[in-house]
């Protein structure tokens, strides 16, 4: 493929130069060190180091030309092609280089503030189910064909994207479920794909670090319904119980509305909620089927009919769907159970926001006449406003709460901690700050007793801190299994 066919709906500064625009290309990437001969490069500024830093280290290795929205450097030597979005130019470019798949592979996106690991868990299960073959990109990992590799992050470049949408149909695949996070939206690195199905499931307080005021924040999630450069999705899945969901339905999708009222669509109806899950009639078009999950607490019901939305869209019946939903027993860091043998339940969760922390919370209390005894921390270097804002959450709901460390990041520990306290501190819940987070639950667990539940949330599946001056290996759940067993439960 030329550079013209490449760059083709790409918007360009100028026009594209005909030696290079019949150039032969044999690759595209983002980070120089990936580049071999006859690549084109794409220099984008990031969080902290611009791309274009790298583009002589690009040109050494072999690349044809760089693609950047910054204006060509002074002293530089070679090929510089200016765009006028650097990640859209790598969207639409990928697009094109690999040929398009998203035209072929059935593509679910879900975006939203919680919620979207689950449902993305729960679409994929139900496909399979169905006799697809999948694909999944998220927060925990991703999933091609059914191999399993790390995440890198919850919505990857676009490049990584049509690689593996590239790779997942000539395995044969036929359908990728994917994140799709606000940053993601706003950065354009889904920029032009086409989406058979878009899910909403909630926004709350998150990311304002990075979005500034919820306005923005909803406007990045509305791209995923709302595209600009891109045809709007097939259907729009949207949470009839969250005001939100109104910017969200574009007049050019089918929109499904689900939740748990009865002016939707999709309806739970008879939740029931046990420690071993939960169990509610899943209602359409007046057909009505019993579903039994694993997941716990009525929050997943919401989930649950979230995935179900995305698998009417591809005609999916409702008794496969029921057993889609059965056949998906955990997801990992979501309300993970550890269990030693001891008399209260422990979970694990990665509720990280005023609203998450509230829902886990909850979920808790519907398993247990006990204690509900909560740990958690805040992020460093993120959303200051949202601290207090936890701290109350916890202070209102649970009976004991630990206080301690997240990922801290840069920040002094106890000045996050300070913040959270202030909202914590509005209410008499008895409470610890412990900012050594293995100190900390190791607290929590001791006092716990017989039929509590100690909730250890912030962190979930990570198996790191990330600490001022480095990152190091720490698994909540780990760490929770370690000291049951030297408080004497096997």
């Amino acid at each position: 493929m030329n550079a013209e066919e490449v760059l083709s709906g790409v918007r360009l500064r100028g026009a594209l130069a005909s030696e290079i625009a019949l150039s032969e290309i044999a690759g595209l990437a983002y980070d120089s060190r990936k580049v071999e001969k006859d690549f084109l490069f794409f220099a984008f500024p990031g969080s902290r180091l611009d791309g274009a830093e790298f583009a002589r280290d690009a040109m050494a290795r072999g690349a044809r030309a760089v693609v950047s929205q910054s204006p060509r450097p002074v002293d530089f030597e070679g090929t510089w092609i200016e765009a006028e979005h650097g990640r859209r130019a790598l969207a639409s470019a990928a697009r094109n280089f690999y040929g398009r798949p998203d035209e072929r592979v059935h593509f679910t996106g879900i975006t939203g503030t919680n919620g979207k690991t689950t449902t993305s868990f729960l679409i994929d299960a139900i496909l399979r189910e169905a006799g697809f073959v999948t694909g999944l990109i998220g927060t925990i990992e991703y999933r091609l064909a059914g191999e399993r590799r790390d995440a890198a992050n919850t919505t990857p470049e676009s490049l990584d994207t049509m690689q593996f949408a590239a790779e997942l149909e000539r395995r044969g695949g036929s359908h990728l479920v994917s994140e799709i996070s606000s940053h993601a939206l706003a950065l354009g690195r889904v920029c032009g794909f086409h989406f058979h199905a878009a899910v909403f499931t909630n926004l709350t307080r998150d990311h304002l670090d990075f979005h500034h005021t919820m306005k923005e924040y909803s406007a990045a999630k509305r791209l995923l319904f709302s595209p600009e450069d891109s045809p709007a999705p097939a259907w729009s899945v949207l949470n009839r119980g969250d005001p939100a969901s109104i910017a969200m339905a574009n007049e050019q999708s089918r929109v499904l509305w689900y939740g748990l009222s009865g002016d939707a669509q999709l309806r739970a109806e008879n939740i029931v909620t046990t420690f071993n899950g939960l169990r509610f009639d899943l209602c359409y078009e007046g057909a009505k089927q019993p579903i039994e999950s694993t997941l716990a607490g009525r929050i997943n019901a919401l989930n649950i009919l979230a995935a179900s939305g995305a698998a009417l869209s591809y005609g999916i019946d409702l008794a496969t769907i029921a057993r889609g939903v059965a056949a998906l027993k955990a997801v990992p860091g979501r309300f993970e159970r550890i269990d030693c043998g001891q008399p209260f339940l422990v979970a694990v969760d990665y509720a990280h926001t005023d609203d998450a922390l509230r829902n886990v919370i909850q979920v808790a209390r519907e398993m247990t006449k006990g204690r509900v005894i909560t740990l958690f921390g805040c992020g460093g270097d993120r959303d200051r406003a949202k601290r207090p804002l936890m701290g109350m959450a916890a202070g209102e709901l649970s009976d004991f709460v630990v206080l301690t460390s997240d990922n801290p990041r840069s920040e002094d520990p106890l000045d996050i901690i300070n913040d959270a306290l202030v909202g914590l501190r509005r209410f008499d819940t008895p409470h610890v700050a412990e900012p050594d987070r293995a100190k900390a639950i190791r607290r929590a667990l001791e006092e716990a007793r017989e039929g509590d539940v100690v909730l250890i949330a912030g962190k979930g599946h990570e198996p790191y801190q990330v600490l001022k001056n480095r990152t190091i290996h720490f698994d909540d759940r780990e760490t929770a299994r370690e000291i049951l067993e030297l408080l004497g439960y096997e």
